[in-house]
């Protein structure tokens, strides 16, 4: 799905998660928690790979940020990161017990520190591009996307 914002009612989302549609191991994590969300409306998914991805509208989060590391944002308007994201989400879907050891001090850390890992190699591990240069490519295509921005020139 490429919306921006799901279909679900802004109004009954209690954490909005915005992930990376482009990446296919966080798809299926995306894929396990709309199931069990099912039509509740919970959980607000927010692609960020969208061309129409708002900062504005997501906590100030730009698309190079939300692809360092994931994000969430809760109604309040607190943007929150990491593993607390996993955290709160299967929280609201009630299976908190899954992440509930890291609440515990030790285990906490120990379980940033391993997300720390895998979302710094995540792009390569996924057969991508660094983030710098996805970065780019977005700003390019971007920027063509606005009228007569970009012309093929003709000889």
């Amino acid at each position: 799905m490429s919306n921006s914002v799901s279909n679900s009612s802004q109004s009954t989302w209690q954490i909005r998660l915005l992930y990376d549609s482009e990446c296919p191991l966080c798809m299926r994590e995306v894929n396990f928690l709309r199931k069990r969300d099912g039509d509740r409306g919970l959980v607000e998914f927010v692609d960020i790979a969208d061309e129409n991805y708002s900062p504005e509208a997501n906590g100030g989060i730009d698309y190079e940020t939300a692809m360092g590391r994931i994000h969430a944002i809760l109604p309040d308007g607190t943007a929150i990161k990491n593993v607390e994201v996993f955290r709160r989400v299967y929280e609201v879907l009630g299976m908190g017990w899954v992440y509930a050891i890291t609440r515990i001090p030790v285990f906490g850390w120990i379980a940033d520190q391993l997300y720390a890992i895998w979302a710094d190699w995540r792009l390569k591990l996924t057969g991508r591009a660094d983030l710098a240069t996805l970065t780019a490519e977005r700003q390019k295509r971007l920027e063509c996307s606005v009228a007569g921005r970009c012309r093929i020139e003709e000889n």
